[in-house]
C-alpha cells in the first residue's frame, strides 16, 4: 500500500504528494496564455466541446489581457497572505496551450523560464493543459527542451473512453490519438495527467469505470476526475435548458468515484476528485458548489467500506 495513504485519505492526493516532496505548501497559479483551440477556431470545429465554457475551461485563470509575468505576480499576491513560504506551479489552464507554432509557444513560456531565467525562484513545475491532438513532433521537441530546465507536467483533456459519448460531446478526436500522444510524451521527461468527466450524457457507470481502467493501462502519472458541470454559456447548457437530461446525484457520484479509484494504480496521483464552476454560471448540479462536502463524502465512504486506491487494480 502506498505509504502516502493515511487514515483520512485512502488515495494518493496531490496535496500529500507535494507536501511529502517539498515539505511546504505548493499551489497552482492559473494562467491564461491567450491561446485558441482547434475545436473552436474552425480547424476541427467551431462549436468546441459541448460542455466547455466560453473561457475554454479557464474561468479561474488570469486575465488574458495581461502578460504572463503580470498575471503570475497578481495571482501570487493573493496567495502570499495564506502561504508566505509556499512554492508555486505555473499552470497554463485556459484553452489549448500547445496550439500554435513553436515560436508562438516560446513567447508565452519564455516569460516563465528562459535559459538561466526563472520568473520566480519558488516555481517548482510548469503545467501545460492541452489536447492530445495538438502535440506535433516539433511541439514535442520544444517540450523536451523545457523539461530539461524545469519539471514539466502535461495535462490532457480526454473526458471519456466511450467514443460514442466523445463524438456526441464534439471532442474532435478518437481514443487512438490519446494513446499516441502519451507514447510521444513518454519519450521525454514529462509527467502526464489526464482529465476525465463523470456524468456525461450517454455514459453509464460502467463506461465511467472503463475510462479509468483504460487510462490505468496507459500508465499515466496523474488524473483529474470532474463531475459534469452544466454551464449557461456552454452548448450543453443551452441544450439542457431546452431538454433536461439526467444528472448524477451526489450519492451516485461518490459511488462512481470511489469505485474508479479502486481500479487505479496506487501510484497515480489524484489531482482532483471534483471541479469548480462559477456559481452564477452553473445550471446543474448545484451540489458541486459544496466542494468540501463532496470530498468528505468520498473520504467517509472509503473509510467506512475499508477500500483504497488500487485495491482492485490488475496490471
Amino acid at each position: 500500500m502506498n505509504p502516502l495513504f493515511n487514515n483520512e485519505k485512502h488515495y494518493l492526493t496531490l496535496n500529500n504528494y507535494l507536501k511529502n516532496r517539498y515539505q511546504k505548501k505548493v499551489y497552482k497559479i492559473s494562467l491564461n496564455g491567450n491561446f485558441s483551440c482547434p475545436n473552436r477556431d474552425g480547424k476541427i470545429s467551431t462549436k468546441g466541446c459541448l460542455f466547455c465554457s466560453a473561457m475554454g475551461s479557464g474561468d479561474f485563470a488570469g486575465n488574458a489581457n495581461d502578460s504572463i509575468d503580470i498575471q503570475f505576480k497578481k495571482i501570487k499576491e493573493n496567495y502570499l497572505t495564506k502561504w508566505p513560504e509556499g512554492y508555486y506551479i505555473a499552470y497554463f489552464q485556459a484553452n489549448t496551450n500547445t496550439y500554435g507554432s513553436v515560436e508562438e509557444l516560446k513567447k508565452r513560456y519564455d516569460q516563465i523560464i528562459h535559459d538561466d531565467f526563472l520568473l520566480d525562484n519558488k516555481i517548482v513545475a510548469l503545467s501545460i493543459a492541452t489536447r492530445p491532438d495538438c502535440l506535433d513532433d516539433d511541439i514535442i521537441d520544444y517540450l523536451n527542451q523545457l523539461s530539461k530546465k524545469i519539471e514539466l507536467w502535461i495535462e490532457l483533456g480526454f473526458q471519456t473512453a466511450n467514443e460514442t459519448t466523445a463524438s456526441l460531446m464534439n471532442r474532435g478526436y478518437n481514443n487512438d490519438v490519446l494513446i499516441n500522444a502519451i507514447k510521444k510524451l513518454k519519450t521525454i521527461d514529462a509527467k502526464i495527467i489526464v482529465h476525465i468527466i463523470n456524468g456525461l450524457p450517454n455514459d453509464t457507470k460502467e463506461d465511467m469505470i472503463n475510462t479509468v481502467k483504460f487510462l490505468n493501462n496507459l500508465q499515466i502519472d496523474g488524473i483529474k476526475i470532474h463531475m459534469l458541470h452544466v454551464i449557461k454559456d456552454s452548448l450543453l447548457g443551452q441544450n439542457y435548458q431546452k431538454e433536461p437530461f439526467p444528472i448524477l446525484t451526489l450519492n451516485e457520484y461518490v459511488d462512481i468515484v470511489t469505485t474508479q479509484l479502486r481500479y487505479l494504480n496506487e501510484n497515480i496521483i489524484i489531482h482532483r476528485l471534483t471541479g469548480d464552476a462559477v456559481k452564477e454560471n452553473l445550471i446543474a448540479p448545484l451540489w458541486t458548489l459544496k466542494k468540501f462536502v463532496v470530498l468528505n463524502e468520498i473520504d467517509k465512504k472509503m473509510r467506512k467500506d475499508n477500500i483504497y486506491q488500487g485495491d482492485l487494480c490488475i496490471q
